[in-house]
Order: structure tokens, then sequence, then C-alpha cells
């Protein structure tokens, strides 16, 4: 697909439901898989004609794009809201209860009822709405892309300010992800407040 098939095609997905939710919001969470920091959600309601040109999953667009898009869809949606669970939540819930706590943080946040949610993947979460779940969303809803890109964005620029307070493990370049140069800095110093430590124990094991 080139770039105008895919905005058309995510914005037709949503199409789909405008009829009968003409209130349809898109959610989508960031950072199941980082050994660091919160997991971030973010829920997305647009007006049926509005179509952001670039949207896309979040992971498959540049940094320097999703910033631009972060500003744009903030400013285009109807309602918008990013909300967070914490690694001290995530340690006593599981990553995967914590991704749907964020969801359901993020949906409830927002100034209005929904018509419907449509969350990304094969779960979703627990709120009092109609919902449905969208295995691949980020790639065919233009809302669930919104969503994917607001939480990703906030979750990066927020990796970014703990690594202004944690600086030895260069968050900003990583945003606490499993690389190499990750590991050496655990490897090194050892682990500090924001590090899921149940993500550390077969790392700890191996050694």
């Amino acid at each position: 697909m080139t770039n105008i098939d895919t905005i058309s095609a995510l914005h037709d997905f949503d199409l789909e439901y405008y009829s009968d939710y003409p209130l349809l919001c898109g959610t989508d969470e960031a950072g199941r898989g980082p050994l660091a920091g919160d997991v971030f959600a973010a829920a997305v309601i647009f007006t049926p004609d509005t179509v952001i040109d670039g949207i896309n999953d979040s992971k498959k667009l540049s940094a320097k794009k999703r910033d631009a898009l972060f500003d744009e869809i903030k400013e285009k949606a109807l309602y918008w809201s990013i909300k967070t669970s914490t690694v001290a939540e995530i340690e006593e819930l599981n990553i995967l209860n914590c991704a749907m706590l964020a969801m359901k943080r993020a949906v409830e946040d927002l100034n209005v009822v929904p018509d419907i949610v449509l969350a990304d993947g094969n779960k979703t979460p627990e709120v009092n709405f109609r919902v449905e779940s969208v295995i691949k969303g980020d790639a065919k809803s233009q809302s669930i892309a919104a969503a994917s890109i607001l939480a990703k964005v906030a979750r990066d620029r927020y990796m970014e300010e703990m690594s202004q307070k944690y600086p030895q493990y260069a968050f900003e370049k990583h945003k606490g992800y499993g690389t190499k140069l990750h590991y050496e800095m655990l490897d090194k110093y050892g682990a500090c407040e924001i590090h899921r430590q149940s993500f550390l124990k077969k790392y700890y094991a191996s050694k």
C-alpha cells in the first residue's frame, strides 16, 4: 500500500463503526516489554470526518514523525487522554493486567462516554462501555493508531525524564528496553527504583 492507501484504509475501518457508534474511541498501550518504567496507554476520539495524514502504527513511524503527529492528534481529536500504570502496580498485578488498567484509566478519563471502545490486541480493558478487541488494531484503525502514537511518545518522553534522574542507565537511548547497552548498565550499576524486578529474574538467574 502507498501511504495514501494506508491512511484511507485506517479511516475506512473506523467509518464502518461511525454510523452506529458516532463516539468511537480507540485505545492502545505502550511499554509492555521494557525492563524499566511505567506502562502508558492513550484513548482517542475523532469526529467521523477527521483524517490525519501520515498516521499509522507507531512502531512503523520515525520518532520525528511520531512527535509531529503527537501534537496534531491532540489538536484535532475531539477528546484524548493519556494515563499510566506504575512499576509498583506492574510488580503486584503483572504487566498484562497493568496494560489493561492503563487503558481503562485513559478511556475513563475522557470527558465523554464513548459509544464503543476499540482496543488494540486480543484483550480488552474492563470498562462500562461497549468494547471490542482488534488484533493489530494499530495498523487497521485510525483511532487506535492515534492512541498508539500518543502512548508511545508520552512514554518515550517520560523515559527521557527518567534519564535525567538516573543518568547512568542511558534510558534516553533505549527507553528501558532490554538492549545490550541496558544490560551492560545493569551489570555495572544494578537495578534502580524504576526497574521491573520481575522482568529481571530470568536475567539474574542466568548469570
